[in-house]
């Protein structure tokens, strides 16, 4: 079964919290084997990569129940069942959410600040903070989707502005990657190497350390993104290695590769890689190649070694 919402988690997490003392590792091993979740679904990740599903929807199930005092911190990262947490699992209630949380004077008042209104009636910042009623996501998953949709915008707007330039800025644009990402040197000794097409079959080479001890052949299609590249682009390149005696060659372009060509490469003595329009982008955003950072926000969290006391 799928990992239920943050809002569908608060009953069975206050009723663990009911038996004692608890730890969200504790509470995440207990709901995974009760809901059955297979090894796949406890493990999986929030876009960032940074934190998994299960353990974000329970801390904030966690969270909005303490604001709401049915849960109280008597050690630092333990979680119990409040005398008002008790009582309302005494009532059996079918399911534990917002909606219930906001009968309650001190979480309304939270909710209420969160989503905007200051002490003085004025216009606070908006927290994205989750609607009883609509949105079961938590707060950093809304934030993470959001975050994703402008990748997807950029990535987009990456590449229709390469397909405005000239073939020339397109290998310009590489050797900037390249010398990003640590191939090549400096962009001057790269700029030497990339661009000279016509040299058996591939568009340039580079160094693939500052040493120059070993060395990474170039190939690089600015093709229409309905124009996928097939194996028999790629099959030419591979038989270029060949006769120049390489091992090493990274094809680039701003569409797709078809699926035939991706499985030709899996199997070659010479190590090819295949970068499509997709990764060159998300290459770029990665390495500040063609972006820059419009607005940094940092997301900052409770420093427990701090309120820790000897």
């Amino acid at each position: 079964m799928s990992i239920p919402d943050y809002q569908s988690l608060m009953l069975p997490v206050l009723r663990l919290a009911a038996e004692g003392e608890k730890r969200v590792a504790d509470v995440e091993d207990r709901i995974a084997n009760d809901l059955g979740l297979t090894q796949d679904e406890r493990e999986e990740l929030l876009p960032s990569g940074r934190q998994r599903v299960l353990h974000n929807r329970i801390h904030w199930a966690k969270f909005y129940m303490t604001k709401a005092g049915l849960l109280a911190s008597p050690a630092r990262g333990r979680f119990v069942a409040t005398d008002d947490g008790k009582a309302i699992l005494a009532a059996n209630p079918d399911r534990i959410d917002v909606k219930l949380l906001l009968q309650r004077p001190d979480f309304r008042e939270f909710y209420k600040n969160a989503n905007g209104s200051d002490a003085n009636g004025g216009e606070a910042a908006k927290v994205q903070t989750p609607h009883p009623d609509t949105d079961a996501t938590t707060p950093e998953e809304q934030i993470e989707a959001a975050y994703q949709a402008v990748l997807t915008a950029l990535r987009a707007d990456l590449l229709d502005r390469i397909s405005q330039n000239s073939p020339a800025f397109f290998e310009g644009l590489i050797v900037d990657l390249l010398v990003a990402m640590g191939y090549g040197g400096s962009r001057k000794n790269a700029a030497e190497q990339l661009g000279r097409s016509g040299d058996g079959g591939v568009d340039g080479v580079v160094n693939e350390d500052r040493l120059g001890l070993d060395r990474v052949y170039v190939q690089a299609k600015r093709y229409a993104p309905s124009n996928s590249v097939g194996r028999p682009d790629v099959q030419a390149f591979v038989g270029s290695l060949v006769g120049l005696g390489a091992t090493k060659g990274v094809f680039v372009t701003t569409s797709t590769f078809s699926q035939q060509a991706r499985d030709f490469v899996k199997h070659l003595s010479q190590r090819v890689i295949l970068i499509d329009g997709q990764r060159l982008t998300d290459l770029m955003i990665e390495h500040d190649v063609g972006v820059r950072i419009s607005r940094a926000i940092a997301f900052k969290r409770l420093d427990e070694d701090f309120f820790t006391e000897e």
